[in-house]
């Protein structure tokens, strides 16, 4: 009997994920023996950075109290009291709803599923986190980017999003602070959004997991704090800030008028029942890590700014490379004017050098220019000797 194959959806033809489709590339060098430096994802543990002790105590505890079964699907209690009152110290008023998720990557998921229908559009920066992308692809809806302004330090062009909004448009996302980028956004900005959003109807995606991880003394606004007449779910969640990626921990808070919101709360609501819940004991790490002790954060942020220095340093010495200065979290995104497409250039470095950066294409750029992505959580020895490779690479092109 012979079986016919298997066709996939359609819905998973444009799905694609940099970050770690250039692992494949890479596993094949390491195969042939080359000496691997990944520099390619944002995990800091697997640099030298540890979750913090009360963090893994509050979860171990939970486990030895059998708090091993299925959680309610919104979240622990604690958890989502923790969640609600961070919120309000953020200055977020009318709360309508905070659900804890399988990672923030799933919060982003279930938020998008309960909002897009087929064919519509949301605003995504350019460049993104590629997770927005893909899981638009996945609900066939239709990815409308706007692009991020590298003459004005990575802000959003306002003007920019304006033009592209239309009859189908439900939704702006924002990435504040920004992965690839680094960059905070401005205040004005930020209000600048809002009225866009009041202006056209549309509900604000924040995503906000890097707002801890500030390089600079500079303020911090969560934009759901401007306003509370505009429906926007703000996303954050244990994996950068609270260094425990592995928990895979993340939230959702959906703020805005109740008659605004309600239904699609509901509609949130529905998906989180019907995928059970979170990991339970894990969840006992939220208050732990949002009302507990932050000390660990000042020696984090230090070594960060020296990593962010050297790699700002080193990148803009280069003939042919320039990098505008990440403000926060542990990306830079380097602009390449070598002649050369940026996924050629990341897979020549990879194959010669065992250096893994991401090209740029894969967040998304301005037409006509050529970036890649730099994860700098790596130690300053191996940070200089990834420099080394780069610095080689382009003077080949040269």
């Amino acid at each position: 009997m012979s079986f016919p194959q298997i066709k996939p959806a359609r819905r998973t033809e444009d799905i694609k994920y940099a970050v770690r489709d250039v692992v494949v590339l890479a596993q094949e060098v390491a195969a042939a023996g080359m000496k691997m430096c990944y520099l390619n994802i944002g995990d800091p543990n697997l640099f030298d950075f540890e979750t913090p002790p009360h963090i893994v105590e509050a979860v171990y505890e939970a486990m030895k109290a059998n708090r091993n079964g299925y959680a309610p699907s919104s979240g622990t209690k604690g958890a989502v009291k923790s969640i609600t009152d961070q919120a309000g110290r953020q200055g977020i008023k009318k709360v309508q709803h905070v659900f804890v998720t399988t990672g923030a990557s799933e919060a982003i998921d279930l938020a998008l599923t309960a909002l897009v229908n087929p064919g519509e559009n949301v605003l995504t920066p350019s460049p993104v986190y590629p997770l927005y992308t893909a899981i638009l692809s996945k609900l066939d809806a239709v990815n409308n980017p706007y692009y991020l302004d590298e003459g004005n330090n990575w802000e959003p062009d306002i003007a920019d999003i304006e033009s592209k909004i239309n009859d189908k448009t439900r939704a702006l996302i924002l990435l504040n602070p920004n992965n690839p980028t680094g960059t905070v956004y401005s205040k004005e900005t930020l209000q600048a959004a809002i009225d866009l959003a009041i202006k056209h109807n549309l509900v604000i995606f924040s995503d906000e997991i890097y707002d801890k991880l500030l390089l600079d003394d500079m303020p911090y606004t969560s934009i759901a704090s401007m306003t509370d007449q505009l429906p926007i779910v703000t996303f954050n969640g244990m994996s950068k800030a609270y260094l425990a990626p592995g928990f895979r921990i993340g939230w959702g808070i959906v703020s805005g008028p109740s008659e605004i919101v309600g239904e699609y709360s509901e509609a949130i609501q529905k998906l989180e029942r019907a995928r059970l819940s979170a990991n339970h004991p894990e969840q006992y790490a939220i208050p732990a890590a949002l009302d507990g002790d932050h000390g660990y954060l000042e020696p984090v942020l230090a070594r960060l700014r020296r990593r962010r220095d050297l790699t700002v340093d080193r990148l803009n010495a280069i003939e042919g490379i320039s990098c505008v200065k990440p403000q926060a979290a542990f990306y830079a995104f380097p602009r390449i004017e070598l002649g050369v497409d940026d996924e050629t250039f990341v897979q020549k470095l990879v194959r010669e050098t065992g250096t893994v950066c991401v090209h740029g294409s894969g967040f998304g750029q301005r037409p006509g220019t050529q970036h890649f992505r730099v994860v700098f959580l790596a130690p300053e020895d191996t940070l200089n000797r990834a420099f080394d490779h780069i610095e080689t690479v382009a003077k080949s092109y040269r």
